[in-house]
């Protein structure tokens, strides 16, 4: 079997201590590939290139309308390879195959979004009160940039990173989770094919701890990147203090889906589910808890109920495939784990609760869709990010009521309002403390809009012209258009 390897300065290279991992199907956990595992040493040698690449290389002198003649080769090369994107996407992580196809077709839409605007204007010019001043800002790229992704979204993740970071002209070195590197090694070939100088772009395959924590430490790195948990997002925003690099963080979420009594039913039956089950809940932006008024529970509730015992759960590349395995069998562990806190603590299994052991799927990571009701406001389900498919259910007898729930809670990424009224969907939009918001529907996402939280959720935006700028340094410059002495010092 072929070891998946790193790809720093243009070179495929295995980690310098020989070691690997075997990479896992989790419908199945059977072994798909290896991946060499590599060190700080190897991460150090990332940084070396990327930092060759920027401060010396032709990448770092490179031009607009050159970076996006890249990306735009790069994202037609992901768009002939769009099938195999999906396939090693669902075969690594688990999730259904078409929602593989969705992310590899996002993919390329955001290769070719940062390509257009690689060569835009990206400065301004001002009315200063110096007549023979000209005033102008420019944006430069930040230099070297580690980017530290997921495993939720392999390959989406990572274009989502790079993009922005290669079409403003840093050089960038991309760190996968360890458990799902088969997408971002493919990318890497094509980043190769697409003609992409030595050490523009960079892969370091293996664990947060060393290679994650190298990259956020070094004082040679510029900007740090992450997409993750909150207790390593904390430890990257430490690590980073000591050069202070610039800092983006996108983390976790609690995220409300309030339904109103007047909002179409069956639209709000299913985006209630798709809110958390899409992803098999592996979604930081889930709608992972549910807020129903309380005049429709009695109805909604048996519903929610039986649909969600005939979602097919199953291998990703079934075609009748709903919803998937969890990443591995740790996670599985640790989701079963909130399900087994949320009994302990009183909550009411409206639904599923168990691992799915029946037939072929006991060799997978399979949860039942599950659904919590009269959980106590303080148990660990109802305040922690679980990162599966659990759904908690809270009732609500007021709009003030909602709002209120909705936002009790350290995090503040996403939220959505159902409702037939528009003047109360504004109303309710409006005071929801997060970042990305929907009104009567639930989960899409734009590569021209920004992506990003409040609170604790994270720090910064990613994607749109705010993603573009997030890699970037503004100079000022100031022109004399007479020059000549000022002067200041009489006896010069």
């Amino acid at each position: 079997m072929k070891t998946l390897l790193n790809h720093i300065n243009g070179k495929w290279v295995a980690a310098k201590s020989g070691a690997s991992r075997d990479i896992l199907n989790p419908a199945n956990n059977r072994v798909i590939a290896k991946a060499t595992d590599s060190g700080a040493a190897d991460a150090e040698d990332a940084i070396t290139a990327a930092r060759k690449a920027f401060d010396h290389g032709p990448w770092g002198k490179s031009t607009g309308p050159e970076r996006a003649e890249k990306l735009l080769a790069l994202a037609n090369l992901v768009e002939k390879h769009a099938d195999e994107f999906a396939k090693i996407d669902t075969e690594n992580n688990g999730k259904p195959l078409r929602e593989a196809n969705y992310d590899a077709a996002d993919a390329v839409g955001c290769f070719r979004y940062y390509a257009g605007l690689a060569s835009k204007p990206q400065g301004q010019t001002y009315s200063v009160s110096d007549p023979n001043m000209v005033c102008m800002t420019v944006r430069e790229p930040i230099g070297v940039c580690a980017q530290i992704i997921p495993w939720n979204y392999p390959l989406l993740m990572a274009v989502w990173k790079l993009a922005p970071g290669l079409a403003a002209g840093n050089a960038c070195i991309l760190k996968p989770s360890e458990m799902t590197p088969v997408s971002a090694v493919k990318l890497f070939e094509l980043i190769e094919k697409a003609g992409f100088p030595p050490g523009a772009a960079n892969l370091v395959l293996g664990p947060g701890d060393p290679v994650g924590s190298t990259l956020a430490a070094s004082d040679r790195v510029d900007k740090v990147a992450f997409t993750g948990g909150g207790v390593t997002g904390r430890k990257i925003m430490t690590a980073a203090t000591g050069n202070l690099k610039k800092v983006t963080l996108e983390l976790g979420g609690k995220s409300p889906n309030i339904v109103f009594a007047d909002a179409d039913f069956e639209s709000a039956l299913e985006f209630a589910m798709f809110g958390i089950f899409a992803g098999q809940g592996e979604v930081c932006s889930a709608g992972s808890r549910l807020l129903l008024e309380r005049k429709i529970a009695k109805k909604f509730l048996p519903r929610l109920a039986d649909a969600c015992r005939k979602i097919v759960v199953g291998d990703g590349l079934a075609k009748k495939t709903e919803m998937g395995p969890l990443v591995s069998r740790a996670h599985m562990e640790k989701v079963l784990g909130y399900i087994e806190s949320g009994l302990d603590e009183g909550a009411k299994l409206l639904c599923g609760g168990k691992r799915i052991t029946k037939g072929a799927l006991a060799r997978g990571n399979f949860v039942e869709p599950t659904v919590f009701v009269d959980v106590p406001p303080e148990a660990k389900i109802m305040k922690e990010e679980i990162f599966g498919p659990v759904l908690v259910v809270e009732l609500f007898d007021t709009e003030e009521e909602a709002i209120a729930k909705a936002n009790d809670t350290v995090y503040g990424l996403a939220g959505a309002v159902f409702t037939s009224d528009g003047a109360k969907a504004q109303r309710v939009i409006k005071q929801l403390r997060a970042g990305i918001t929907w009104i009567n529907t639930y989960h899409p996402t734009f590569n021209e809009a920004p992506w990003g939280g409040y609170k604790q959720s994270g720090i910064g935006r990613e994607l749109g012209t705010y993603g573009l700028e997030a890699y970037t340094e503004v100079k000022q410059i100031n022109i004399n258009l007479a020059p000549g002495r000022v002067n200041w010092f009489k006896n010069l």
